[in-house]
């Protein structure tokens, strides 16, 4: 299969190079580029199997990564774009906690490849960029594999979506698990949600507070903190208590929120942790201006919803924000590669529904074919089970070598085949087909 070049900006961000650092190399050629340093061969993380090798280092732009191979490898390389995204300053760490999640990949045969990323926050198309580099990392210093599948979870996948476009000639096959693929439209209602629960709260910030647009997440001098922030919803919602113990105002006001945001009340907290830390992290990036307004949302769901769209605070996005933000994170679906997705139908933190415009995208763009979505009848987000992986690498690969395109009914079928003692754990909803994004999150 032959893939379009990647472009000379994009294979020197992959190196950590400048401009002008790469118009040298131009002068002489991509074979004098410098390889990264080798990595350092370790032991391996706790929850991995036994037998894998594992290599640590720190990239040439900062980013830490783990690199592992097991004792029978299939040939197969999957580099994973982990989640998050994670504030503060990365942390090494974090590629061990990934790694044992993911050992199912291992245990699978496959090596596995994860860059920590050099910035924290929100910052995708640098994090494509070092998923690009500990792709190279694994094959000029471990092993040249057979075939290489990129695995974006989460905002991983958000990750993985921009690396596929910017280095196509480095992927065999495209797995996107839990994924944001909708792009910014995926966030807008974490500015919903704040501007909502500022109206019936009003304790975020507190009146005697300093006002701020709440579209900036937080003002970037403010001391408050997450726990801060919980005891702020408890106090206002009662979410720490039984319903039982919640009074008819605490009851009305989740409800309407649960109305008409379409979110369990489970969800609230961590959604409105996202719509101040991560936003104010994301204003931040895109030069102290917000990505994200509601000024056109009509609001519904509620017991009274004239009375709320009146009522709620309104704010315009920023257009250079929005297009700086759009840029960084977004991609177009021009995937040249299978591109295969598994998705829970309850997950409350990425919407499933974001899937359709997944699809939409990748028809637009002519590579409707190259799509393959399936849906899992759970409410986890992280990980979907040990079950549900191993029918999706096999499905993926076998699209990949043999060019034999799988089916949603396939792949279930599979996965009860592999594992029939927990085929019940299987779940796959093979008939499911997700509705628009526009019918989960309040259009704009």
């Amino acid at each position: 299969m032959l893939y379009p070049p990647v472009s000379f900006r994009s294979w020197c961000a992959s190196l950590g190079l400048g401009l002008s650092t790469a118009g040298l190399l131009l002068l002489t050629g991509c074979a004098s580029a410098p390889k990264e340093a080798p990595p350092a061969q370790l032991a391996c993380p706790e929850g991995v199997p036994a037998g894998t090798q594992c290599w640590r280092g720190q990239d040439s732009a900062g980013a830490h990564y783990l690199l592992a191979k097991p004792a029978q490898w299939s040939g197969v390389l999957v580099v994973h774009a982990h989640g998050g995204p994670a504030l503060g300053e990365p942390k090494a760490s974090r590629a061990d906690e990934d790694i044992k999640r993911w050992a199912i990949t291992l245990t699978e045969g496959h090596a596995w490849a994860g860059s920590v990323f050099r910035q924290g926050g929100f910052a995708v198309t640098t994090a494509a960029e070092d998923t690009e580099r500990v792709r190279r990392i694994f094959v000029d210093h471990v092993a040249k594999p057979q075939r290489t599948l990129l695995h974006g979870q989460s905002w991983g996948a958000m990750v993985a979506t921009r690396a596929a476009e910017m280095y196509p000639q480095s992927w065999e096959g495209i797995l996107l698990t839990s994924g944001v693929v909708a792009g910014p439209t995926t966030y807008d209602f974490r500015l919903d949600l704040r501007a909502i629960y500022q109206h019936l709260c009003q304790n975020h910030p507190r009146p005697n507070e300093p006002r701020y647009p709440l579209s900036l997440g937080l003002p970037a001098d403010s001391k408050l903190t997450s726990a801060e922030l919980a005891t702020r919803v408890n106090d206002c919602l009662g979410v720490r208590k039984p319903a039982a113990q919640r009074s008819a105002e605490q009851i009305q006001k989740i409800k309407t929120i649960v109305d008409v945001l379409k979110i369990p009340e489970n969800s609230i907290a961590g959604h409105l942790n996202w719509g101040t830390f991560t936003l104010r992290d994301v204003v931040t990036k895109s030069g102290g201006a917000s990505p994200f307004g509601n000024d056109t949302v009509q609001y519904r769901g509620s017991a009274n919803d004239a009375a709320l769209n009146a009522a709620v605070l309104r704010f315009k996005a920023d257009p250079q924000a929005s297009a700086k933000f759009d840029a960084d994170v977004n991609h177009r679906g021009r995937f040249k590669v299978p591109v295969l997705s598994a998705h829970g139908i309850r997950d409350s933190t990425v919407f499933v529904e974001g899937s359709d415009t997944l699809r939409l995208r990748m028809e637009a763009s002519g590579n409707g074919a190259r799509l393959v979505q399936t849906f899992v009848d759970s409410a986890e987000h992280s990980y979907l089970g040990d079950v549900i992986y191993p029918p999706l690498f096999e499905a993926l690969l076998a699209w990949v070598n043999l060019g034999t395109k799988p089916t949603p009914v396939g792949i279930s079928a599979r996965c009860a085949a592999l594992r029939p003692a927990q085929a019940a754990e299987c779940r796959f909803q093979t008939a499911y087909t997700p509705q628009p994004l526009a019918t989960r999150i309040a259009p704009r």
